[in-house]
């Protein structure tokens, strides 16, 4: 396959660094999101969209850190994966929130790929390429249902792209537009643009009250025209849990986990702005607050601690998961990632609500801005129906099921019981028929 593609970094470019190791990532993480936290705020309040935030983080080499380190990445677990983004997340909901779907697509790329397009894209993205996305449509509520919107040109090599798709958190920044499409044959794949590529159009109108920006908004592709290898099949019907669920959600539980840990650390800050110690005070002398307070706070510690350490234990059981490669492991981690998930987004909700009960009315005046926090939390725990993750957690204790995708009507292809031995779940996969010429 052909490596003379040309890309374009909106961004702007610059040297991208190389991060070796985990440890290496989680410092990166850290100096970033401590870089990033101070106009938060203010970027917010503005709808200043993040562009030279983005560009430290393309030039830090973070977008780099899942490639395998047989492609020359850090090939990071799942587990420093998650406090990557539970750091940024902490800093910035908005930031937190745009490498979600750069790092899924590399899972798509890593799983159905083949070892051309893995070779091709990788080298892109350790050179500092960044994925948006556009894999949801209007009116669409199963990924299974996607519209017909992959044909054949009339060259007999390439193919055309005529979707609209919408919720395309970081198309706009991107390098590549990854847009999920269907053939006729309702086989599913992504279409991979580059993102000023001839019939691709980026629209900022996302218009949320939270996670501002975002910028995800609308990705238009009109008779685009795709190359052979621009596509990758994307299979969306599995028998089994598949290896890019727990990764893609995982990164929701710890987007939610960072706000749950800002909320935290605003509310111990603001109460102890409100109450000063005086300036003769020994070292050792307390921070006044009424007893029901301190109460409270030990409640939110223990949720928000219980929650930081499901994040854990879920990558923990991704990455044990990918060592073993069986699916009983797999189902095993999908259940943690449901644990966790639902706990992430409690712990997000009650933190950012309890900010404001604990610090009193002043904590609501605009300067703050900790409106922020409970605004970007309430709209990024929509994006999953935690009581489905709830059901899934216990069916799986209860019944052995498997947490698949989520049945059409009650009662129809129910989840199967959990499989026994050593069963793989990765190995080659069928090539659809629209990918067979690449």
């Amino acid at each position: 396959m052909s490596t003379s593609i040309t890309t374009v970094t909106p961004i702007g470019p610059g040297r991208v660094h190389i991060i070796r190791d985990d440890a290496e990532a989680l410092e990166v993480a850290a100096a970033l999101a401590a870089e990033f936290a101070p106009g938060a705020s203010l970027r917010d309040r503005e709808r200043r969209l993040p562009v030279q935030e983005l560009k430290r983080l393309r030039q830090s080499g973070l977008w780099g850190i899942t490639v395998p380190k047989e492609f020359g990445g850090a090939g990071v677990s799942y587990a420093t994966l998650a406090r990557v983004f539970a750091l940024l997340s902490a800093a910035d909901g908005s930031i937190g929130q745009i490498p979600q779907n750069h790092y899924f697509i590399i899972e798509i790329i890593r799983h159905e790929g083949n070892e051309a397009q893995k070779a091709f894209f990788f080298e892109r993205v350790l050179a500092g390429d960044h994925f948006g996305n556009a894999l949801v449509e209007p009116d669409v509520r199963k990924a299974e249902d996607r519209k017909v919107s992959l044909s054949a040109d009339e060259d007999g090599e390439g193919y055309r792209v005529n979707v609209r798709k919408y919720y395309s958190t970081g198309a706009l920044f991107a390098d590549w537009v990854p847009i999920a499409v269907a053939d006729t044959e309702r086989n599913h794949f992504l279409a991979i643009y580059p993102r000023t590529h001839d019939g691709i159009r980026v629209v900022d109108d996302w218009a949320s009250f939270g996670q501002r920006t975002t910028a995800s908004g609308t990705v238009v592709a009109d008779n685009a025209y795709l190359k052979p290898e621009w596509l990758v099949p994307h299979s969306v019907t599995p028998d089994h849990v598949k290896p890019v669920g727990p990764v893609g959600q995982i990164m929701h539980a710890a987007i939610d986990t960072g706000l749950a840990r800002a909320a935290f650390d605003a509310t111990i800050a603001f109460i102890r702005q409100r109450n000063p110690k005086a300036d003769d005070a020994p070292a050792e002398a307390v921070w006044e607050e009424d007893q029901l307070s301190i109460r409270e706070l030990g409640e939110l510690a223990v949720s928000l601690h219980g929650t930081e350490a499901l994040l854990e234990r879920a990558g923990l059981a991704i990455d044990r998961a990918y060592n073993s490669n069986l699916a009983a492991d797999w189902t095993r981690a999908a259940v943690a990632v449901s644990e966790v998930r639902a706990a992430s987004t409690s712990s997000a909700l009650l933190l950012t609500t309890k900010l404001f009960e604990l610090s009193g009315t002043r904590s609501t005046a605009p300067d703050h801005g900790l409106d922020r926090l409970w605004r970007d939390a309430r709209t990024h725990t929509l994006h999953d129906p935690v009581r489905w993750r709830l059901f899934d957690v216990g069916n799986y204790y209860l019944n052995d099921k498997v947490p698949l995708r989520r049945p059409k009507h009650l009662g129809e292809d129910k989840p199967k019981a959990m499989p026994e031995g050593p069963e793989p779940v990765i190995g080659e996969l069928p090539v659809p028929r629209l990918a067979a010429g690449i």
